[in-house]
């Protein structure tokens, strides 16, 4: 299953909209970080909000692909996460590291409105 991501102005947009297969996530990282150098992102928003489940390896990959868009000096933010997922998430004892995380889209670009001005923006 393939995962649309959007530009939206210097961020990427993407939308994970069922479960992902494991080899799909991989793929998923794969496309997201082609399109952060092909597109030069300084931010990139990953929704989950449509997801009901994430597992170690799914939230293994997501704290992954937010570590290697750092590497390439952009931020990520992890929007969406349903009560839920987050609950699951905490007995499990699955974290997401230092990775953002907010309510929804709109925080999630309010946060990279405020987090990723260069010294030529400011």
């Amino acid at each position: 299953m393939e995962v649309p991501i959007l530009k939206q102005g210097a961020y990427l947009i993407a939308s994970i909209q069922a479960a992902l297969s494991d080899t799909d996530l991989l793929h998923f990282r794969d496309v997201l970080m082609k399109h952060v150098g092909m597109y030069r992102a300084r931010g990139v928003i990953v929704d989950v909000a449509a997801l009901d489940v994430m597992d170690s390896f799914g939230t293994r990959v997501l704290g992954d692909i937010a570590r290697m868009i750092s590497l390439r000096g952009a931020k990520t933010v992890i929007v969406g996460i349903q009560p839920e997922v987050a609950l699951a998430m905490v007995q499990m004892g699955l974290t997401l590291g230092a990775v953002t995380t907010t309510l929804d889209l709109e925080e999630g670009l309010a946060y990279l409105n405020e987090n990723t001005k260069r010294p030529a923006d400011r």
